[in-house]
C-alpha cells in the first residue's frame, strides 16, 4: 500500500497516537487528508505519534495500519514514528533552553488545579506561571534532588523574541481560495509545556518538528487544535522551521452530542470490519459527508 515518496507541491499527513483502534471519525479526517493531496497531485505522509509511554502499545500500530488499509487508505514514503525521533526534541529543547526561553516546572495537576481555582487565581487551564517564579538555585536544587519537573516555555519572552506572527488559514473542505491570514496568539495558552515529566516532548514540540521533517505543506486536523497553531506558529518562528497552511475540520459527534473519542468506546473502525461493512462503500460516504447512523458533524 505504500507509495515512493517524490518531491511534490502540496504534502498533506495523518498522525494517529497508538493508544486505542481508529474510529470513525479518525478514519474519516486520514481520507480527507489524502484526498486533499491526491487531488492537488502531492504526497501523503502518515505518521505514528507513540511517545506516550503510558499509553502507546505496539499492538495498536498493528491495529492502526490494519484499519487504515482496511479502509483503502494509503500513504507516500516511509512511516515517521516519533520514537525513533528522541534525539532531535532533545536538540530542539536544548536550543530553546540555551536561548533562556525555558523553565523547570515542578508543579503536580492538583497544584495548578489549586491554583486555577484560588480566589484572585487565573480562570481556566493557562498555568498561573508559579514555578517561572523561583530563582535559578532553587531550581537546580530540586533538580539535582530528583524531583520529577516538566519543561515549560516562557511564553512572554518567547513572543518578545519572535514579534508579531501570523498563520494561514484555509477553508474546510479544502479548496484553493485566497488564504486567510490570522495573527498568531500564543500568549492565550500561557506558558505551555514542551517537555513532560512522562515524556521526552509534548504535542506542541513533537508535532511541530515532525511536520517540518516530513515536509507538510498543509496540516488538516480537528477544529479542537485550532488554539494549539497559534503556539505551532511561534514554534515554528523560534526553531527557524516553516509553516504550512492548516485547515481544520469539523469534529464528529455521537448521539449524546459528545465528540468521538477512543476512551469513550465510540464506534471503532475495527468494529464496522467485524460486523461486515463493505470498506470502499464507507470510504466513499465518508468522503461525501454522510456517516454512520448516530454520527454528526459538531455544530459550530
Amino acid at each position: 500500500m505504500t507509495q515512493p515518496l517524490s518531491p511534490q507541491h502540496m504534502v498533506t499527513r495523518f498522525a494517529p497516537s497508538p493508544t486505542g483502534r481508529l474510529h470513525v471519525g479518525h478514519g474519516w479526517s486520514a481520507l480527507m487528508a489524502q484526498e486533499m493531496a491526491r487531488a492537488a497531485g502531492g504526497a501523503f505522509r502518515l505518521r505514528i505519534e507513540d511517545i506516550d509511554g503510558t499509553r502507546s502499545r505496539p499492538a495498536h500500530v498493528t491495529g492502526i495500519l490494519e484499519d487504515l488499509r482496511w479502509l483503502g487508505v494509503d500513504w507516500d514514503g516511509e512511516i515517521m514514528f516519533q520514537s525513533q525521533r528522541l534525539a532531535h526534541y532533545q536538540a530542539a529543547l536544548d536550543r530553546l533552553r540555551r536561548m533562556g526561553l525555558l523553565y523547570p516546572c515542578f508543579c503536580t495537576r492538583a497544584d495548578i488545579a489549586a491554583s486555577a481555582t484560588a480566589p484572585h487565581g487565573p480562570e481556566g487551564a493557562v498555568y498561573p506561571g508559579t514555578c517561572r517564579m523561583l530563582d535559578q538555585a532553587t531550581r537546580q536544587r530540586r533538580i539535582a534532588a530528583g524531583e520529577p519537573h516538566a519543561w515549560r516555555l516562557d511564553m512572554a519572552r518567547a513572543v518578545a523574541r519572535t514579534g508579531p506572527l501570523k498563520w494561514v488559514a484555509l477553508p474546510f473542505p479544502y479548496s484553493p481560495a485566497p488564504p486567510v491570514p490570522v495573527t498568531a496568539d500564543p500568549l492565550a495558552a500561557g506558558d505551555v509545556v514542551l517537555a513532560r515529566k512522562d515524556a521526552p516532548a509534548s504535542y506542541h514540540l513533537s508535532c511541530t518538528l515532525d511536520d517540518a521533517a516530513m515536509g507538510v505543506t498543509h496540516v488538516l486536523r480537528g477544529s479542537d487544535l485550532f488554539a494549539a497553531t497559534h503556539v505551532h506558529r511561534l514554534l515554528q518562528a523560534l526553531l527557524d522551521l516553516s509553516s504550512p497552511a492548516y485547515v481544520h475540520h469539523p469534529l464528529l459527534v455521537g448521539p449524546d452530542g459528545r465528540r468521538l473519542a477512543k476512551r469513550d468506546g465510540s464506534i471503532a473502525l475495527a468494529d464496522l470490519r467485524a460486523e461486515g461493512v463493505d470498506p470502499a462503500r464507507l470510504a466513499d460516504e465518508l468522503r461525501q459527508g454522510r456517516f454512520p447512523v448516530g454520527i454528526s458533524l459538531a455544530s459550530a
